[in-house]
């Protein structure tokens, strides 16, 4: 007896059946013959993708309530390198509309050759609801007038406060304000390294521009100025972004983003940013009556390296060693003297040089502190009474009596030490004369003219020599690492 063919269809088989009628109803609209086709029970549709897990921060919400206190500022000036957006920073496919479009404008612009103005744009950002806004020195140096856009489109005219070159810092006003405006605060907390930062600001002049990162680093020297005390933040920072907030999660400002890193003019994710801390002092002073006033101690001063720290018997290399107290300052009156060690300040330890001018300034003229030093192989503390350090204005109105004595290296940017060798380059203005001829911290100068020189005090008397005797300009031997070369510094004369 034959065995019975099983005809049971398998499930595989069904499925294949219901698939190939739906394929058939499908092309010919519907169910053949009038049957519905019937998907057998195993079949289902696949749920979408959905991604279960802690999702990245967003920033959304952070600016929402920071944006609308971000501005644009527009300023108007002496023709110069714009800071505004042209086209030039991008680069566009060769023979292209956009490339054309460009070159069109930066060459043939409305009489460009002509123009005794130009017009740069930077960033800012509100600090109270009647239109005082923070933004950088440089960002409207030599400005005659300023514009401030806010993130609705919105401009008012503005003035200008007051300004500090030293850090980088301005306040302007909006005048006649029609509205209150959102504003923002300063962050009561050094931010630390790693904590998120969100930077919002104009770059470009595309206004509006929200970029994020983290905090890289912090305390970077990056010989800007005197009291250089930056953040550092790898979000993305380009030209125009001058004087913008770098922001905390909290809507609090931690930073005004100054400066960049960056051989070809673009982001590479190195940004300088003043901190709070600073940047809420001399704001407050430049609100208070336009200007700002640090205190004066009245020193020439070099850090303390390991071969130092032997010879004076110090057990760490640091402090800051005094090459000279000044005639008539704070510091000579108080009896401090050269070869003093001043290693804190009120208890607090300074590390360096740096350390001590940025204290020094961050206190009041009049104020009286205490100052450790080591002094002949023992500790002491001396207290001194600040002056006010003086700037430009006040060393003119002062009598020969009164005025601290100038270094004649500070006509050219030069601020020099005592060093191994010879006389060491310690600081140089970037805006300077010595920095133009290629002089850098650390050079070493070992003669001027014919005379070889050993102090700071032999370079200042034959460059003061030189200048006197008529010379138009006195030459410098210079040691740069390994090689050794002439630099000329020629003098003004009004």
């Amino acid at each position: 007896m034959n065995e019975q063919t099983n005809t049971a269809p398998t499930t595989r088989t069904v499925r294949n059946r219901a698939l190939l009628g739906t394929a058939v109803a499908v092309l010919l609209g519907g169910a053949i013959a009038g049957e519905a086709i019937l998907l057998p029970k195993t079949m289902a549709y696949a749920d979408p993708v959905r991604v279960e897990g802690v999702q990245p921060v967003s920033f959304a919400d952070v600016v929402e309530k920071v944006r609308p206190a971000v501005v644009s500022v527009r300023v108007k000036g002496p023709a110069r390198e714009m800071a505004g957006f042209d086209g030039q920073d991008f680069e566009f496919p060769k023979g292209s509309p956009m490339e054309k479009f460009f070159k069109q404008f930066r060459e043939n612009g409305p009489d460009r050759q002509q123009r005794p103005f130009s017009t740069s744009l930077g960033s800012g950002f509100l600090i109270s609801d009647d239109g005082y806004v923070v933004t950088n020195d440089h960002v409207v140096d030599d400005g005659q007038s300023m514009t401030i856009i806010l993130d609705d489109g919105t401009e008012y005219v503005a003035d200008v406060v007051g300004l500090d070159e030293k850090t980088d810092l301005a306040l302007l006003k909006i005048k006649n304000p029609d509205r209150e405006f959102t504003y923002v605060k300063f962050s009561e907390e050094r931010a630390r390294i790693g904590d998120w930062v969100v930077a919002v600001g104009n770059p470009f002049g595309l206004g509006g521009t929200v970029t994020a990162g983290i905090i890289s680093a912090d305390g970077r020297n990056i010989g800007a100025g005197p009291y250089d005390d930056f953040i550092q933040i790898d979000a993305a920072v380009n030209r125009g972004n001058s004087g913008g907030p770098a922001f905390n999660l909290n809507g609090e400002v931690i930073g005004v983003n100054t400066a960049i890193f960056s051989p070809s003019g673009g982001n590479v994710g190195i940004a300088f940013a003043i901190p709070a801390s600073t940047a809420e002092r001399i704001i407050d002073d430049l609100t208070d009556d336009g200007k700002v006033v640090r205190g004066w101690l009245g020193v020439q001063i070099q850090g303390i390296d390991r071969d130092i720290a032997d010879g004076l018997q110090l057990a760490d290399a640091k402090g800051s060693l005094v090459t000279e107290a000044q005639a008539g300052s704070p510091a000579a009156a108080a009896g401090l003297k050269s070869g003093d060690a001043i290693l804190a300040v009120n208890g607090e330890d300074l590390e360096d040089p740096k350390a001590l001018a940025t204290k020094i300034a961050s206190m009041a003229p009049g104020e009286t502190v205490k100052v450790s030093v080591w002094r002949s192989g023992k500790a002491e503390e001396i207290d001194v009474t600040l002056g006010t350090l003086p700037g430009e204005e006040q060393l003119a109105s002062l009598s020969p009596e009164e005025a601290p004595e100038v270094s004649p290296l500070a006509d050219f940017g030069l601020v020099v030490a005592e060093g191994d060798e010879g006389v060491t380059v310690e600081d140089v203005d970037p805006n300077g004369q010595a920095a133009e001829r290629g002089l850098q911290p650390g050079d070493i100068i070992l003669a001027v003219g014919k005379s070889d020189v050993a102090k700071p005090a032999d370079v200042e008397k034959l460059v003061k020599d030189a200048e006197t005797d008529g010379r138009k300009a006195v030459l410098l031997r210079v040691k740069s690492g390994e090689q050794t070369r002439f630099v000329a510094l020629t003098f003004v004369r009004t």
